[in-house]
């Protein structure tokens, strides 16, 4: 290798770990913003629809703005009742939760060291109680307003990027296709129309996965079975790591409501339809055109994850499919081919 080779390879190293660090340094700016492109990219079919109707681009963009937030406001207002009621059960479930675990000790340790492992769960003067309130105290109006200004920006940021996108997606992605040679504008609504469908198709297999599980946890009498199918089809979204997330919960919340092996019945029941619809209803619908290598898709959650946390296993999937479909197809064009309809981003 070459020293000039040497170098920009090493310049090019530099670059890449200096714009990680910028994202990571400056998350409160660039996590709305890219959240913001992303939702844009998603929401590009209702844009479109407006654009066909004939609206003037400033009132359809306004427009798909104003949906697309209700559509969040709706699930956070379906979700509401039951995290307040998860909240305000937290105490006593954490105490459920240590007891069971001292309990779990003491089988393993031997009888002889019940009554310490009791002891140091509890605390003396009901100490035990009051860390449980605290691991789930609700943050005070001072501690509120602290943070308000910060979410309040960021809220901003957002509102303030997604808007403008839809406003000149179009026009950013001519900029692109008339400066870069490997890539045309239809390049960039093709990819921008994979990622759609693809939140589209996921989004309805997750719903109806959250239905099922609301179903199957209010037969085997399960508290708060809307807020499992709930959570189900949120976390669906964040693969492996959500699910994953979900199942520890439920197999906590079994061994606190039931009794012996029927403790573990939620959780396997939930991991044995989450596998089933993983690895046939998911592929199924979803088609081997949109298929991603789950290397691929492994180490795009873990590094969006660590990048920005839950904001950032959202937007992980999204960017990765726009990515591999974005490489494709220039690689088609530089190979001297015809992009097909489809292009295959199973990498």
């Amino acid at each position: 290798m070459s020293q000039v080779t040497l170098g920009r390879a090493s310049a090019a190293i530099i670059a890449v770990i200096m714009v990680f660090a910028v994202l990571k340094f400056a998350e409160n700016i660039f996590a709305p913003m890219v959240l913001a492109m992303v939702l844009g990219i998603i929401l590009s079919p209702v844009r479109d629809f407006w654009d066909r109707l004939g609206c003037p681009s400033a009132i359809s963009a306004f427009a798909t703005l104003i949906i697309g937030f209700t559509v969040f406001l709706i699930v956070g207002l379906l979700l509401e009742p039951y995290i307040s009621s998860a909240i305000e059960q937290a105490p006593a479930i954490w105490d459920e939760v240590r007891f069971a675990l001292v309990e779990l000790k003491a089988v393993l340790r031997g009888l002889d060291e019940i009554s310490e492992n009791v002891a140091e769960a509890i605390g003396p003067d009901g100490a035990g109680d009051a860390e449980a309130n605290a691991a789930v105290a609700i943050p005070t109006a001072a501690q509120a307003a602290i943070y308000a200004p910060q979410y309040l920006a960021q809220l901003m940021v957002l509102i303030g990027t997604l808007y403008f996108f839809l406003l000149v997606r179009t026009d950013i992605y001519r900029f692109f296709g008339q400066t870069l040679v490997s890539l045309q504008e239809s390049d960039l609504h093709f990819a921008e129309s994979q990622v759609s469908r693809y939140f589209l198709t996921v989004s309805i297999i997750n719903a109806s996965f959250g239905v099922i599980v609301t179903a199957v946890m209010s037969l085997l009498g399960m508290p708060s079975p809307v807020l499992w199918g709930m959570l189900a089809f949120l976390v669906n979204f964040i693969l492996y790591i959500g699910p994953a997330t979900l199942a520890v919960a439920l197999l906590l919340t079994g061994i606190i409501v039931f009794d012996g092996p029927y403790s573990f019945l939620p959780a396997a029941l939930y991991m044995a339809m989450n596998a089933t619809e993983g690895q046939f209803v998911t592929p199924a619908l979803v088609g081997k055109s949109m298929s991603v290598n789950p290397l691929l898709v492994f180490l795009s959650l873990v590094f969006w994850l660590w990048l920005w946390g839950p904001l950032g296993g959202f937007v992980a999937i999204p960017i990765l499919i726009w990515i591999l479909v974005i490489l494709k197809t220039v690689m088609a064009h530089n190979a001297g081919a015809v992009v097909p309809a489809q292009v295959n981003v199973d990498a």
